[in-house]
């Protein structure tokens, strides 16, 4: 994290990292910290892992006035302790101005919490205010892109019941994208049948849809599934009837090459008709043996034989 883009430890001289034991009823909590909601639960495992390994991070603080400190890292810690009971808590203290203060419990949060959209959003623009910061260049003091910060600057202009359904886990922050495009009574109206209904946020954008006479998200990706399926049948069809029109070519290619090359079969010679009459008499055996009933008569004539060979046609 680039500090001195917020402006912190340019002018004050800290106090060396020595940890004192601090009263727990001489210690506020830091009026800039974005967290709005602690989870109860979170604290009493957070009590639990303290009490049984100890504390092994000191919470950092600054005394605003003598024996009055504030918090300026760590309030997660000290509502560990007061669940603890302890009297005082192990804690850094250093020397800082209202400016720094606020700054840099800002950035700890948002390093090391987390944050609901919500709060972020308002800690992204606490710190603008505070340092007089654009959002290009607190996006870069932050590690992070300027359309990432802007998008969660956006939720700010959600109307305060919203935000607070945000906070409290009642919509998710896509939920609350959703309502960005109506105007306030819609919103409101919209939150009470989001909650009321159970509305998901693809429900929920066809309803602020359907309030601003616009296509319904849903119809638009189902008409967009549709033509992707369609296309990749068509890939299909195009491309299986390519294949069998390649294949075509290549078996008559194949044949043609292959009659081209064939070896003529060899040419049988009798000179004996009587070799002839045996062969044929054969060829009708086998045919009937395939059980075809054919019938074959043979006669000798004065200077030839003369044979006939009835086979009967299929019903």
């Amino acid at each position: 994290m680039a500090f001195s883009i917020f402006g912190i430890g340019k002018n004050n001289h800290h106090a060396k990292n020595q940890v004192v034991e601090i009263p727990l009823d001489q210690i506020e909590p830091n009026r800039y910290q974005p967290r709005q909601v602690f989870d109860k639960t979170g604290i009493q495992e957070l009590a639990e892992t303290i009490q049984a390994h100890g504390l092994l991070q000191p919470i950092i603080l600054r005394e605003y006035e003598p024996a009055k400190y504030e918090i300026i890292a760590g309030e997660r810690r000290f509502r560990a302790m007061k669940l603890l009971k302890w009297e005082q808590a192990p804690a850094i203290v250093e020397k800082m101005n209202d400016h720094e203060t606020a700054s840099l419990a800002l950035i700890e949060n948002l390093q090391r919490s987390q944050l609901s959209p919500v709060e972020e959003a308002q800690a992204y623009q606490k710190l603008m205010n505070l340092n007089n910061l654009t959002q290009a260049k607190l996006a870069r003091g932050m590690g992070m892109s300027q359309s990432a910060v802007a998008n969660k600057l956006r939720l700010l202009k959600l109307i305060t019941p919203v935000q607070n359904a945000i906070l409290d886990g009642l919509i998710s922050e896509r939920h609350g994208r959703a309502l960005l495009t109506l105007d306030d009574d819609q919103q409101r109206k919209m939150l009470m049948r989001i909650v009321n209904e159970k509305l998901n946020v693809r429900q929920t954008e066809d309803e602020v849809a359907r309030i601003q006479g616009k296509p319904l998200p849903s119809e638009v990706e189902a008409a967009k599934e549709r033509e992707r399926l369609e296309n990749e049948e068509n890939v299909k069809i195009k491309t299986t009837a390519k294949t069998a029109t390649n294949k075509s070519k290549q078996k008559k290619a194949k044949k043609s090459h292959t009659t081209k090359k064939a070896t003529p079969a060899p040419k049988i010679k009798v000179s004996d008709p009587r070799i002839a009459m045996n062969t044929i008499k054969d060829s009708v055996k086998m045919i009937k043996e395939g059980g075809v009933k054919a019938e074959m008569s043979e006669q000798t004539l004065k200077n030839a034989y003369k044979i006939t060979i009835k086979i009967p046609k299929n019903k």
